[in-house]
Formats: C-alpha cells, sequence, structure tokens
C-alpha cells in the first residue's frame, strides 16, 4: 500500500532502470519534465522530435543529451510512429506524449499492423494523492471511454488490476461507484455493478476484490458502512473507485485537485506499455507523478489479468 506519492517515490529506488520514449520531445515543459525525473527517478530516456530544437532547448535548461537518446523525427505522425516503433522492438518501458495532438499519438498506438494495442479495451487511470484518504486512490475511466459497456469495464478492471499487481499489490479493492447500494433495473451502472461483483467472485476479473453497487461514501469510509448496516470487505479501504462514465470520473478528480488539495497522476493501459498522456496545462508535479507512476509499473504495467 502507498500512502502517498512520497511513497511511492521512496519505494523505487532499488527498482531496475526503465526507458522513457517521448514522442515529439521538441517541447520546453516536457523536456522540464523529462530531466527532473531523470535526477530522481531509476530511469533513462529517449527523445524523438526534431533535433535541433530538443538540443537548443535542452541547453536553455542546462542539459546536453547525447546524441543516443535523440531520434531525429519530421511532423507528428512521424514522431509517433518511430516511438511506436521502439517500444515494439523493445527499446522502451514506457511511452510518453509530448508536443503533439492525443488521437495522433493513440492512432498510432491502435494501428493494426505496427502499433502497440495489447487485449481488451484501452482506458485511463488517475491515482490521487488526497489529504483526506489514508492512501493513495484510483478512478478510472475518466479520460477515454464516454459510457463503457459491461465488456469495457470488465477489461478496465483486469487491465487495472494487472498494472497494480506491477507495482506489489497483491490483491486490489475496488468498489463500483454508483449512487446508492440498491440495484434498480432503470439505472444501468447499477445492475452492470452487481455482475462485474459476481465475475470477481467467480475469478474472472483477476487478482481484485470488486464490490458493487457502492456510493462514495461508504467505499471510503468504514464508519459510513456501519451506521449504514451494509456489509462490506472493502469499505475505508477501497484502492481504485470504478466509475460509471467518463464525466463522473473527470469531474470528479478535477473537483478533488482543484477544490479538495489533491495531487495526481495518471496513465493510459491497454497498449503493451504504459502511457503517459499528460496536457501542457498540467501542473509540474502532475508531470512528474504521471512519471513515477509509469516507471513503478514499466514494462509490465499493462499485463491483463485474465483470472485463470
Amino acid at each position: 500500500m502507498f500512502t502517498c506519492f512520497d511513497t511511492l517515490h521512496c519505494s523505487l529506488a532499488e527498482n531496475t532502470v526503465k526507458t522513457v520514449v517521448v514522442a515529439a520531445a521538441h517541447d520546453k515543459h516536457t523536456l522540464e519534465a523529462i530531466y527532473h525525473a531523470g535526477k530522481e527517478l531509476p530511469m533513462k530516456h529517449i527523445l524523438i522530435g526534431n533535433r535541433e530544437k530538443i538540443i537548443q532547448i535542452s541547453a536553455e535548461l542546462g542539459h546536453a543529451p547525447g546524441a543516443d537518446a535523440i531520434v531525429d523525427a519530421g511532423d507528428d505522425a512521424d514522431c509517433a510512429r518511430k516511438a511506436i516503433s521502439i517500444i515494439h522492438e523493445g527499446g522502451g518501458d514506457v511511452l510518453m506524449k509530448g508536443l503533439l495532438e492525443t488521437g495522433t499519438l493513440l492512432r498510432a498506438v491502435l494501428d493494426k499492423d505496427s502499433g502497440i494495442r495489447s487485449y481488451g479495451t484501452m482506458s485511463h487511470l488517475a491515482i490521487l494523492d488526497v489529504p483526506g484518504y489514508h492512501k493513495l486512490i484510483g478512478v478510472t475511466d475518466g479520460g477515454i471511454i464516454p459510457t463503457p459497456t459491461l465488456q469495457q469495464k470488465a477489461d478496465i478492471v483486469r487491465s487495472t488490476a494487472g498494472f497494480y499487481r506491477s507495482m506489489g499489490f497483491e490483491q486490489l479493492k475496488i468498489a463500483a461507484l454508483c449512487a446508492s447500494e440498491t440495484v434498480s433495473a432503470k439505472i444501468q451502472e447499477t445492475v452492470d455493478a452487481e455482475i462485474l461483483q459476481t465475475m470477481c467472485e467467480d475469478g474472472e476479473l483477476g487478482e481484485c476484490l470488486l464490490e458493487g453497487p457502492l456510493s462514495f461514501d461508504i467505499a471510503v469510509s468504514r464508519e459510513t458502512a456501519e451506521l449504514k448496516g451494509h456489509p462490506s470487505k472493502i469499505s475505508g479501504e477501497t484502492d481504485v473507485l470504478l466509475v460509471p462514465n467518463i464525466t463522473a470520473g473527470n469531474a470528479f478528480g478535477k473537483g478533488l485537485m482543484y477544490w479538495g488539495g489533491a495531487k495526481m497522476a495518471g496513465c493510459v493501459l491497454g497498449a503493451k506499455v504504459p502511457i503517459i498522456v499528460v496536457s501542457r496545462g498540467a501542473s509540474a508535479d502532475e508531470k512528474f507523478c504521471s512519471i513515477m507512476l509509469c516507471v513503478a509499473a514499466g514494462s509490465c504495467g499493462n499485463e491483463v489479468e485474465n483470472g485463470n
């Protein structure tokens, strides 16, 4: 269990060095994050993009990247293709988005012939360091799938369980978040949550313990569960909140950051390696924590738990 990002950081001291491949690295904010992480984490980097710009920006930041750390590339699509090619050939453990559109990078990831998509559904996992909770908590999916189907939710749970397992978690505790604990045919997410719990009990979702439907208060507070008389094995110890749709996940995560003082890290799961997709508007802490999170998981970060 990681109580905060600082404990995750400390746990990496003895980790194997991982290689982060950056697509379109000719960007000041991206290079700042990479060089900062390089000083603090067990990682190397490969910078894909306009060689002259990368060298110029690096010099302005007080760095001189070696010739073997830069791969010259043309437009955004070329940057994405070359980054994916390096990952495909086993030359990198983590993929990071630089100065290019997310869609351009993901199209290269999903290319049927040369991409690095794994099994199942691609999804976004946000992990938050919240002052009011005693450990890091994950939220998924608040970034990719607008309204996931039952099958997509099952895929998300499996890939999330695999990601956490690569960081040392033996049994991930997941709450299928809904407005209440009552199953109603009129509220599809409650029906899905009940089915997911049964699938988990049958060993179909990998090494995790999933309960649902659960309201937020019961998911994170043992006292509330007891007051409401709701039996739960994960209440107050939940590791991940599986949200019903992208709006709920996005609003919840940003609300905790803007009004709750939370720090966030995020990555995309469902490819052969974790993918760091951070906006240019993200804080330096968010970028660093996202790199740290994916380095912690590394090349095993997107293994899919099949429950077999």
